[in-house]
């Protein structure tokens, strides 16, 4: 056999596939392991889980319930059960689910293209930024990614119970992944209509209509039981009514969603370095196939590919009218489609589409550690460890020279300070919250100075140090009205509004966290004889 024919038809089993991920991701992030949590895992992910182990409750009782799935959170707190609650056995089990969805990655890009394409494609989904960095938090949008790369694994090769297994679970994970097996409905409707009329039967997975579509809705039969249940237990079925206004009832503005559709379009396509492999794989196009010994090379199958590209535009549509912070990580179950389509385009129609891949993955690891020229969320690549680095000494700080004191800060600072099983303090601290350090937030503290003695301030939004559009006046304020976005003051600044002497300050990378003493507590500590 030739060598090339060699290659299309070798294959390699997930499981060893799974084994050689978890080393390979455990390796690479155990200086982050037994980091605190961060953001939203400290405010609601690991509360829930932590909720789910002490009392047995799916629905989270020491913080708003958010109606989310409780698989992840099951599975965390079965983790905790077996091994300890640590930041330890968090990240390492989340480390399982990232070493579980690159083993989907491979399992389809192995099917829809050859072994090549599929190594290629994890690697490179590995060593994607937002995924990387989401590999260890403990979020719901991996794991349901994961289980819906397996479901549309199971897809391509026509296994319609273990698709619908996948998907029924994916569904449960995070409710946003009902959006991959509605989309695949729904067009394995209209294909057939398209097929007719063009005589073209390769668009279509399926040319023909089969009742067997149907089973592509029986994920909705656990999403709706379980927003029953939620209904029956709490009164409400999408959360608490503050997270479906913020999430529903606010994004659909007709421009915000435009706007917020472009940011999609972004996400799935350019973000972290991702236009480098759009880039290459639009100038590819423009080259002939690639001949050897075995004929022409393989291409993803048009049915594939479509897909592919359906359910892309059901995630970049849905989500731009949905979700009050646009973040990247929502987009995870369709990138890594984005990166296979790529990968086999170059080996298609590059003679050395090894080494552009090379250089994708090589951008993708240096948008780990350097920031874009633009806002965007920590969490997107390892920034985050700069946020939890800078939170963790200054809350030591604060515990250690003030025990006893009232912290004025915000979320999720004040989360932080007052629940201990997170990670940055050994005990409860008292905390006086706002929204966050704006001039006018700082202001309208001086009716209340006589209840807190000390600041905790920190930058709430990334800020590069020259960032791009800022001198746009109109995108500024499009920001501020859609986005949420503000510009939080300085620390030396702060302590000034505040009354106050800046007695601690540390910046990281366009992050900066300050602790602000005010007047009376100085001059208290002045008049005490030493």
């Amino acid at each position: 056999m030739p060598k090339s024919a060699e290659i299309e038809s070798r294959t390699l089993h997930p499981s060893l596939i799974f084994a050689l991920a978890f080393l390979a991701v455990f390796a690479l992030h155990i200086p982050l392991l037994r980091l605190p949590y961060f953001w939203d895992e400290a405010g609601y992910y690991v509360p829930a889980a932590r909720d789910l182990l002490l009392s047995g409750s799916v629905i989270p009782h020491s913080t708003p319930s958010n109606a989310h799935p409780p698989l992840v959170m099951a599975y965390l707190a079965f983790c905790w059960r077996m091994a300890g609650y640590t930041p330890l056995v968090t990240r390492t089990a989340m480390l399982l689910i990232s070493a579980f969805s690159l083993a989907g990655v491979f399992r389809l890009a192995q099917r829809v293209a050859n072994v090549e394409v599929a190594v290629a494609s994890t690697i490179c989904t590995a060593l994607y930024p937002v995924f990387f960095a989401q590999s260890s938090l403990a979020h719901l949008d991996l794991a349901a990614a994961g289980l819906t790369f397996w479901a549309l694994g199971s897809y391509v090769e026509q296994r319609r119970g273990q698709t619908v297994l996948w998907f029924s679970l994916a569904v449960l994970a995070k409710e946003t992944a009902v959006l991959a097996p509605l989309a695949l409905f729904a067009w394995e409707l209209v294909c057939p209509m398209l097929h007719r009329e063009r005589r073209n039967p390769s668009l279509c997975l399926f040319p023909r209509r089969s009742w067997k579509s149907t089973l592509l809705l029986v994920p909705l039969l656990p999403l709706g039981f379980w927003y029953g249940y939620h209904y029956l237990r709490t009164g409400v079925v999408f959360g608490n009514p503050e997270f479906f206004r913020y999430n529903v009832l606010e994004t659909l503005y007709p421009l915000r969603v435009l706007l917020a559709l472009l940011l999609r379009l972004w996400q799935a396509l350019g973000y972290q370095n991702l236009y480098l492999l759009m880039l290459a794989t639009g100038f590819a196009m423009w080259r002939p196939p690639i001949h050897d010994a075995s004929g022409q090379r393989r291409r993803i199958a048009p049915g594939v590919q479509f897909a592919f590209l359906t359910v892309i535009v059901s995630y970049v549509i849905f989500m731009a009218l949905v979700g009050g912070a646009v973040l990247a990580r929502y987009m995870l179950p369709v990138v890594p489609l984005v990166i296979i389509t790529g990968v086999s385009t170059l080996r298609r129609r590059v003679q050395v589409w090894r080494g552009v891949v090379a250089i994708v993955g090589l951008a993708f690891v240096v948008g780990l550690f350097v920031n874009p020229p633009y806002g965007f969320s920590p969490e997107d690549n390892l920034a985050y460890r700069d946020y939890i680095l800078l939170h963790q000494h200054a809350e030591e700080f604060v515990e250690a020279r003030y025990p006893m004191a009232r912290v004025l800060t915000a979320w999720p600072a004040s989360d932080e300070l007052t629940r201990p099983y997170l990670g940055y303090v050994t005990r409860p601290m008292r905390v006086v919250r706002i929204e966050d350090f704006t001039v006018e937030q700082l202001m309208s503290t001086a009716d209340i100075r006589s209840r807190f003695d000390v600041a905790l301030v920190f930058s709430t939004k990334y800020e590069p140090p020259h960032p791009l559009f800022d001198d746009w006046p109109t995108w500024i304020e499009w920001k501020t009205r859609f986005f949420g976005w503000h510009r939080d003051v300085p620390p030396s600044a702060a302590a000034q509004l505040l009354g106050g002497q800046l007695v601690y300050t540390e910046r990281r990378r366009g992050q900066w966290v300050g602790v602000v003493e005010l007047e009376r507590v100085v001059e208290a500590r002045r008049s005490i004889p030493h």
